[in-house]
């Protein structure tokens, strides 16, 4: 029980949507030699420090958010495709479509991979406010209801106040906390990963206007290469979701090609 109370107290100043846990080897019964000015305690640890990052059990982006992109992706790179007219295009109109195509979802990966950047800051700040705040609280039935609020909400609902008070505690016995959070090297890479999805998910739908001559086969081609993409996205989501998978991919191609058609009516 121990363990799992010290590993929700840093989640309160960790991003929420990195899984922590201790790290074992802190737990050897040999004395180490504190580094970086940490601070030794009786049983020969290093006292932790707020900044110090805990080892992730959980990739950088999680599965939800990699089919998010890849289904923003999609649905960009297929309001261009299918603005292709069989009949009349040319060379000269898929070559635009294509740099229309690769030029939108360039541009709309940088932009998607600074907001998940805003969010990731955003999100660490809400944290260090709440570590704060309980620090700061004189009353400790307070402190305790942000330390719930803090918490998902299946696991404050569980908590006793004893176990509450527990965490508060050890919230209390840490250094002090920086006085701003910041990015670091997980968040950056998962920007890197929001771009890749999205600008990479174009290839496969463009890749047969690249190769082929006939408009008409190529886009064919491509729609069905759309398709199976979007498909495999709804598959992968259902089974993230607990729902049936090959629901969740039928749900998805229908959803995809809803928000194209609407995309393209609007302009988009």
């Amino acid at each position: 029980m121990s363990g799992g109370l010290m590993a929700l107290s840093h989640g309160l100043f960790q991003h929420p949507c990195e899984a922590t846990r201790p790290d074992l080897t802190s737990s050897r019964p040999a004395a180490s030699k504190p580094e970086n000015g940490e601070k030794t305690v009786e049983s020969g640890q290093t006292e932790p420090k707020p900044t110090d990052s805990v080892q992730s059990t959980k990739r950088v982006l999680d599965p939800l958010q990699r089919v998010s992109e890849v289904l923003f992706g999609l649905i960009m790179v297929l309001t261009f495709t299918g603005s292709l007219s069989v009949v009349e295009a040319g060379r000269e109109d898929i070559r635009v479509m294509l740099i229309g195509a690769l030029g939108c979802n360039l541009v709309w990966g940088i932009i998607d991979a600074v907001l998940y950047l805003m969010g990731c800051l955003a999100e660490k700040s809400r944290g260090l406010l709440a570590f704060r705040a309980v620090r700061k609280s004189a009353d400790p039935h307070a402190a305790q209801q942000l330390i719930a609020a803090a918490l998902p909400a299946v696991v404050a609902s569980i908590m006793e106040p004893s176990e509450l008070e527990t965490i508060r505690q050890r919230l209390m016995s840490l250094p002090e906390p920086p006085e701003y959070a910041g990015l670091g090297k997980r968040d950056l890479l998962g920007a890197l990963g929001v771009f890749l999805l999205v600008f990479l998910s174009t290839f496969p739908v463009v890749i047969p206007f690249i190769i082929m001559r006939s408009a008409g086969l190529a886009l064919l081609i491509s729609n069905a290469i759309a398709i199976v993409m979007l498909f495999i996205t709804g598959y992968a989501y259902g089974r993230m979701v607990g729902h049936h998978p090959m629901k969740g991919g039928i749900a998805m191609v229908l959803l995809g090609l809803v928000l194209v058609a609407l995309a393209k009516v609007l302009g988009g």
